[in-house]
């Protein structure tokens, strides 16, 4: 082989030696390739993907019956899901149970004041002021004339509406009391008196009458007895 064959042959194997070498530094490019690409994930960790955001919650309303309807007036407006409301009740103020106001009660007692005073000027003592009802339209008062000694001088005293109506009787009696009252209406009772019978003890027993009220008249529905008599029993 000539020198000029040697020398080729010598250069073409350095050159496929250096091509070698360029194919070794390209295969370690690609490993450097596979690390930039280990270093994008691990910045991809870092920063949450849409992929694993989590998505924001939803908020689902629901409206129920119970809740669409308003609470009735007497339930101190609680709403359906909220406590449940309890009605108290307290007994009424004595002033109520009586079916009046203070000013009523003051009113009554100024009347009834003034009834006892009517009395009064008669020359008679009320015996119990507790008879006299304001809250109706007739009223009645019993009364002792005053200063008696025996007590057996008596007289029922009526009056409308809180005006003075006159009494019983133009007489009095010996003894008489209240049976009942009602707002138009008065029972009274007469003891009977026979003859000779002392004042104390009354034998003929008693006679009933009711006093009514028509069109502002009293009217006794049944006679009154006689204030005395000498054969029959009598107020006295």
């Amino acid at each position: 082989m000539s020198k000029q064959a040697t020398a080729t042959l010598a250069c073409s194997a350095l050159l496929l030696a250096l091509a070698s070498a360029i194919l070794g530094g390209c295969g370690s490019g690609a490993t450097k390739t596979v690390t930039v690409s280990g270093a994008s994930e691990s910045a991809a960790s870092t920063t949450p993907s849409s992929a694993t955001r989590p998505s924001p919650a939803r908020t689902t309303s629901t409206t129920g019956t119970a809740t669409a309807t308003s609470p009735p007036s007497n339930t101190g407006g609680q709403s359906a899901g909220g406590p449940q409301s309890t009605t108290r009740t307290a007994p009424e103020p004595a002033f109520a149970q009586h079916g009046g106001t203070g000013g009523d009660a003051e009113a009554s007692g100024e009347e009834a004041a003034a009834a006892v005073a009517v009395v009064k000027t008669r020359g008679y003592t009320p015996d119990d002021v507790s008879q006299y009802h304001p809250n109706q339209t007739l009223r009645v008062l019993l009364g002792t004339r005053t200063g008696s000694a025996d007590g057996y001088d008596q007289r029922a005293f009526f009056f409308v509406d809180g005006k003075y109506l006159g009494t019983d009787s133009s007489q009095p009696s010996a003894s008489l009391r209240i049976v009942s009252q009602s707002d138009t209406e008065v029972v009274l009772a007469y003891a009977l008196y026979r003859p000779h019978d002392p004042l104390c003890c009354s034998s003929g027993g008693q006679s009933t009458v009711h006093f009514q009220l028509n069109n502002g008249q009293l009217v006794p529905l049944q006679p009154i007895p006689p204030a005395s008599s000498a054969s029959g029993p009598s107020r006295q």
